[in-house]
This record gives C-alpha cells, sequence and structure tokens, in this order.
C-alpha cells in the first residue's frame, strides 16, 4: 500500500512539474474565473494572443484585442511562475501552475489563465501559414525589384530574362541547401570542415595568449583574441590554396555554371563565382587582365558582386562569433553563411544587371589570371598572413572607432536633445521599453522595420532586425554582427527565423566604407578604370544591399 502510493505521490509531482515543458510559445485558450460556470472569458482573445516563456529567464505575452503586451524576467519557486514585468509597469506577479496533457493552466487570484502549446494542428493551419509565408516573400521580391527598376539608369534595355533566371537559380539554391537532404549534408560536412579549422585557429591562440581567451566572459577579449585570429588564420590558408591553383578552379567550374545559364562575359562569371570564396578585393585579381577593358555594366557587375559577398576569413569569423565555442552552434551558422555567400552571386547580378543593363559587345573569353600570391608555399603563406593581420587589424579598428562614433552620437541625441525636448519619454513609451530614449539605434530600427518585415521577420523581431540593416549599411556588417551576436546573447529575439533572416542581411560588404576599399583596391589593378570606379560606388552599394535583401526575403519564404 506505501508503494502504491509512493506511485501515485510521483505521477501528481510529475504532472504538475514544469520544468522541462515551460519553456516556447504557448497561445491562449481561455482566461476565465475558477469556479465560474458560463464559460466566459474575462478578456476577448484571439487565436494569435500567445505566451511566450524563453530558455534566457525572459517572458513575453500578447493580448491584441486588450491592446496589452508584456515583458520581462521569469524564475520559477516549485510550481509558482513569478513574472517580473519591466512593461507595460514595474511589478511581479505569481502563477500557480498545473499541466495537463499539452495545456498549460496558469491561477492567479482565482483566475485561470488556459493555453495550448504553440503548435500548427490542423493541414488546413498550416496551408494558412504557409500561403501568408509566401504571399509575404513575393510582396519582399517584387518591392525589391521595384526598388532596384527606380534607381535604374537604362529600364528600357533591362533583360528581364537574366533577371528571373537569376531569381530562379537563387530559389533553387535555397531549396537544394535548405530542404533537400543530400545537398543538406554535403552543405554541413562543408560547415564542418570550416568549425574544424576554426579549432586549429584556436590552438595557434592559445599557444599565443595562453588562458586568456577561455578564461573570460568579456565579449571584447573573446572577439579581439579569438574572432579575430580566426582572420589572420583563413587570410594564410586562402593564399596557399591560390598559390596551389585550387581555388581558382574552384571558381572556374561556378564560372562557367554562371556564365551558361546566366549568358554573362567571361570576366563577370568568374568575379562573380570568385566574390563566393574570395573578398572584395582579392576576387579581381582572377580577371586582373580584363579590367581595364571592361564595359561599366561589367565593371558594376564587378563592384557589385563584391559587396554582397564576404571573404572566406571574416566568414569564418562570423562562425566563431556567433557559434561561440558550441560546435552545434558553429555548425548551425556555417552553414547559414556559406549559403548565404553562395546565393548572393547570382542575386549580385540580378541587381546589378536591373540598375545599369547592359548595352555594348562583351567578351565572352574566360579564362583565370595566372597572377600569383607568392614565389613558393612558404611565401604565400607569409604574404597571407601579412594581408589577414592588416585586416584584423582594421577590422578592430574600425568597431573601435564606429562604436565610439555611435556612443557619441547617442550622447547627443538622448542625452541633450531627447531630454530636451522630452522626446525619451516619448520613445520609452511607444517602444514599451525596448528602447529608452532618442538613439541611432532606435531611429535605424523604426525607419527599416517595414523592409524588415516583408524579409520575413516577424513583427516583434522587425525593429531589431532593422537596426542590424542599418548598422550594417552606415557603418559596416562587423558592427551589425556584433549587435546581432549581443541580441542574440540576451535573447531579445521572439523568433530564431528572425536571427536566420538577419543572418543573411548581413552577409555582406555593403556599406558606405566599402566604396572607399573599392576605388582603392580595384583601382590599384587598374589605375585608368579609378574615375569609373568611383562613379559606380552608390550604384554598386544598393546593388549590393539589394542583393542580400533577395537572398534573406527568399530563405524567409522557404523556411
Amino acid at each position: 500500500m506505501k508503494r502504491i502510493c509512493f506511485i501515485i505521490i510521483l505521477t501528481l509531482i510529475s504532472l504538475i512539474t514544469p520544468a522541462q515543458n515551460l519553456e516556447g510559445k504557448w497561445f491562449f485558450e481561455s482566461i476565465r474565473l475558477e469556479n465560474d460556470s458560463t464559460n466566459k472569458d474575462l478578456k476577448p482573445i484571439s487565436k494569435k494572443d500567445f505566451l511566450f516563456i524563453g530558455t534566457n529567464g525572459t517572458f513575453e505575452y500578447e493580448i491584441s484585442k486588450s491592446s496589452l503586451f508584456a515583458s520581462g524576467k521569469w524564475s520559477l519557486d516549485d510550481n509558482i511562475l513569478v513574472f517580473n514585468y519591466n512593461q507595460p509597469s514595474d511589478t511581479s506577479r505569481e502563477y500557480k501552475i498545473t499541466f495537463i496533457s499539452n495545456q498549460l493552466l496558469l491561477n492567479e487570484s482565482g483566475v485561470n489563465y488556459k493555453f495550448q502549446k504553440g503548435i500548427i494542428n490542423s493541414e488546413l493551419e498550416k496551408s494558412e501559414f504557409k500561403f501568408k509565408n509566401l504571399g509575404r516573400g513575393l510582396l519582399g521580391l517584387i518591392t525589391l525589384i521595384l526598388i532596384a527598376f527606380l534607381f535604374s539608369k537604362n529600364r528600357k534595355n533591362i533583360d528581364w530574362h537574366l533577371v528571373w533566371k537569376g531569381l530562379l537559380i537563387q530559389i533553387v539554391f535555397a531549396i537544394l541547401i535548405l530542404k533537400v537532404p543530400i545537398i543538406q549534408s554535403g552543405f554541413e560536412w562543408l560547415s564542418s570542415v570550416f568549425v574544424t579549422i576554426l579549432g586549429f585557429t584556436r590552438e595557434g591562440s592559445i599557444f599565443l595568449f595562453g588562458d586568456i581567451i577561455s578564461n573570460t566572459d568579456s565579449f571584447g577579449f573573446i572577439f579581439a583574441f579569438q574572432v579575430l585570429p580566426t582572420i589572420i588564420f583563413f587570410s594564410a590558408l586562402t593564399s596557399l590554396l591560390f598559390y596551389f591553383g585550387l581555388l581558382q578552379k574552384l571558381v572556374y567550374v561556378f564560372a562557367v555554371f554562371m556564365k551558361k545559364i546566366m549568358n554573362l562575359s567571361g570576366s563577370e562569371s568568374l568575379a562573380a563565382a570568385g566574390n563566393i570564396f574570395l573578398g572584395q578585393t582579392e576576387s579581381p585579381l582572377l580577371i586582373k587582365p580584363y579590367i581595364d577593358k571592361m564595359t561599366m555594366s561589367e565593371l558594376l557587375c564587378l563592384m557589385s558582386g563584391g559587396m554582397a559577398t564576404i571573404a572566406g576569413g571574416v566568414l569564418a569569423a562570423y562562425i566563431g562569433f556567433l557559434g561561440g565555442n558550441d560546435p552545434i552552434q558553429q555548425l548551425f551558422f556555417a552553414k547559414h553563411l556559406l549559403a548565404a555567400s553562395v546565393m548572393s552571386a547570382p542575386a549580385a547580378v540580378v541587381a546589378s544587371k536591373i540598375l545599369l543593363p547592359e548595352k555594348e559587345e562583351v567578351n565572352q573569353t574566360m579564362e583565370i589570371s595566372d597572377e600569383q600570391i607568392g614565389a613558393n608555399a612558404l611565401e604565400a603563406i607569409s604574404i597571407g598572413t601579412t594581408q589577414g593581420i592588416k585586416l584584423a587589424v582594421n577590422v578592430g579598428a574600425m568597431l573601435l572607432v564606429f562604436i565610439a562614433f555611435i556612443t557619441m552620437v547617442n550622447y547627443f541625441l538622448k542625452d541633450y536633445f531627447g531630454d530636451f525636448t522630452g522626446l525619451n519619454n516619448w520613445v520609452s513609451s511607444i517602444t514599451n521599453g525596448q528602447y529608452d530614449g532618442l538613439t541611432l539605434e532606435f531611429l535605424l530600427g523604426y525607419t527599416l522595420a517595414p523592409i524588415t518585415w516583408i524579409m520575413g521577420v516577424c513583427k516583434q523581431d522587425m525593429v531589431l532586425v532593422g537596426q542590424l540593416l542599418g548598422e550594417k549599411t552606415i557603418l559596416n556588417e562587423f558592427v551589425a554582427y556584433v549587435s546581432l551576436g549581443e541580441m542574440k546573447a540576451s535573447g531579445k529575439f521572439f523568433e530564431e527565423k528572425s536571427i536566420i533572416i538577419a543572418t543573411y542581411i548581413l552577409c555582406g560588404f555593403a556599406n558606405f566604407a566599402s566604396i572607399g576599399i573599392q576605388i582603392g583596391g580595384i583601382g590599384a589593378l587598374a589605375p585608368k578604370r579609378r574615375t569609373d570606379l568611383s562613379k559606380l560606388g552608390i550604384l554598386a552599394l544598393i546593388a549590393g544591399t539589394l542583393a542580400c535583401l533577395f537572398t534573406a526575403v527568399i530563405v524567409g519564404m522557404i523556411l
């Protein structure tokens, strides 16, 4: 009898113990008095009203018909759930928890709040969700094409067949990479190679810096001693692969594919494919003999590809930065960053050919320049290391300066103008405490939020992603990835999908500083074209930004 009672007690405890099932998204089912037989809700609720309990200790809930949105921190004491609110007001409330199968029941002072686990149950709901996702994605594509059309320098000569084929290539790439198991496995294997190489970099960093890289939680130390060394090692590795001709062969395969499908010139195809693996100043080395004679449209295509993609060294750094020391997270972000780099190559061609269509005869010859990096393998590694050090120091210096400038601008916006006009309180009120005053982040976030929404970002996260897009364009992608990493670590995002879409949006060199970098870098290879490069700088920035957005919206449709 004692044994039976013990089993019954354990069963009851398991029913009311919420620790393993509490986190996640729940939908309101009813809000009723505990002993009320009328079955009437105390507040009107809709199917979209939710309670989100994050694994990072944050919570949010929304009751739309009552215009109620709340957020804060949660904690658990036995079967008592404590909500410490930061909005709509600073207070604390306690709820007794009961689990009934797939349902969650919270009781506070005789009021029962009943929730259903946040899953899509019926085939009809799944179809509706997919239809809305697809509809928003198509709206995003149309909007981006319209923006490119409005900025076009020659609308009558736009080759719409090339545009549709380029977008179709992107969609096919996205489906293959994200949905087809055998291709997924291939990309995951390639991602694991990057993660493994990150481990090699870590060993070199440990030898140089010792325990300083592992015995700290400081973001600055992690970035300086774990992320930046990755850039140096990958720069040296890329230089070595370039010396042996392995990168050139890989680029050639991609270039042949793009040339045949999109009917590009030989130099455009090589440059577009090269940008998948190399940076915006390294890729032009592949076509150095052609640059002097390239048409303006070809030159813009070259520059746009550099703006829309990233170099292997910084890609590896982003993997280490976003994934931290967790190999699973590193693998997760490596796959998406690699996918972004591949998909953005045809997207850059599409954007550039809308902005500046080709109207001249082009050279179809496709031969990779025999430009070598170093006389032997050791010199190639040495040159790559030196270039990597310059890039790492440049990245660190830019972060230092740009973050300092952001702080300075916010000082004047918030501490002076915001306080003087009372706008700080207004900003805090309309953002429900998400922003505490008139800051650059607030201005960027709310200005660009509509664009991120059509990318597929949920309404709860669209301001955050808008802020990231603004930081990337005005400052650079490293600053934006720093913000993304901090937002991710602090659990600010409502959906993981928003983090993924942001990863694609930021995966490119499209910022104002890159205009100067390209004029200097490509101009050094072809001094006669420096004036043309400067004329095309803003168009290349627009094309690169649109290319990253094309990639993000397609991924948003498929996820």
